[in-house]
């Protein structure tokens, strides 16, 4: 009996959950739209202050900001009286978030903003509190059942789902998108997955680079040192006119014996495969088992024509 107690609760707590959460997607209007708006032009940092538990989601929540491009940074309001109030400007949206906004804590902190004209947003679920009517953008939040009915969870949900929701509607509002991502999450799983054409492929004096009026004696020579087993071909512009294989070498074996003063661009392949520099490295992984080819010429964005970096299947296995 006692298990089947235990289950029956964490049940009740989770459907608690639910409701406040769906009770919240009922709720929000065009405040919401105002403060993505407000804090997606903000042109210093947001900072975000609570206390308890709150304390601890406003915590995240920056965090989150931070990590998709809004600078934003985690305030204590109980630091914020002894001297830490100084660390916000009146550039900075400040972003408090409490479920009675009548914490006694907070007053500082909201006195500070109204009296040094700070943009001050609140995530409050009491209307017409202390924090709600000091706010600019008041963003109220539904009163929800907590566990036991009094234990702070389905509050705590609610205010981490709506700083989730938060963030990327600002990332919808400043086109933050995967390149963007990557660049603040370098390491990991996360960063191996966002890895791009440009972090694998190899440049400069790697790549395999022959004129395309070389005979094939000397152009030989470049494919054996460098051993990535292709040619890439220049024309008179510097251009890419096409590119050169240990199978083109294989098949012309085949139909001539001397072929050492022919010249290499009547053998080549004139339509290399050829991937943009920013593109997944997955993606190219993907393309290349596709196209049954080893190595694959990178260019920028806009410039096709010119190879800026060879991608080999050995670097992206790696």
């Amino acid at each position: 009996m006692m298990k089947k107690n235990l289950l029956n609760t964490a049940k009740k707590v989770i459907s608690l959950e639910i409701k406040a959460l769906q009770d919240l997607k009922k709720s929000l209007n065009s405040s919401f739209n105002n403060a993505v708006t407000q804090i997606a032009n903000c042109q210093s940092k947001v900072i975000l202050s609570g206390v308890g538990k709150s304390g601890l989601i406003a915590s995240k929540i920056a965090s989150t900001l931070s990590s998709v491009g809004t600078p934003s940074f985690y305030l204590s309001a109980s630091d914020s009286s002894h001297g830490d109030l100084g660390s916000i400007s009146k550039k900075d949206v400040l972003i408090i978030i409490s479920n009675s906004g009548e914490t006694d804590e907070l007053k500082n902190i909201i006195q500070y903003a109204n009296r040094n004209k700070i943009m001050l947003i609140c995530i409050v679920s009491k209307k017409d509190s202390t924090l709600y009517n000091a706010s600019d953008i008041k963003l109220l939040i539904p009163k929800v059942i907590e566990s036991e009915g009094i234990v702070p969870t389905s509050s705590t949900t609610v205010q981490l789902s709506f700083g989730d929701a938060l963030a990327i509607a600002l990332m919808k509002k400043k086109k933050f998108g995967k390149l963007d991502f990557k660049k603040y999450h370098p390491a990991g799983n996360l960063g191996n997955k966002l890895r791009t054409a440009s972090d694998v492929m190899l440049i400069n004096n790697k790549i395999p680079f022959v004129d395309e009026n070389e005979i094939m004696k000397n152009a030989l020579i470049t494919l054996n040192k460098k051993k990535l087993g292709f040619l890439v071909l220049l024309n008179k512009m510097g251009y890419t006119s096409g590119v050169f294989t240990d199978g083109d070498l294989k098949r012309l074996l085949q139909k001539k014996k001397n072929i050492d003063n022919l010249k290499i661009k009547k053998f080549m392949s004139k339509k290399p495969f050829n991937v943009e520099e920013n593109t997944l490295a997955s993606e190219v992984l993907a393309l290349m088992k596709k196209k049954k080819v080893t190595n694959i010429c990178v260019f920028k964005k806009g410039d096709r024509k010119k190879t800026v970096g060879v991608v080999h299947i050995h670097s992206l296995l790696k």
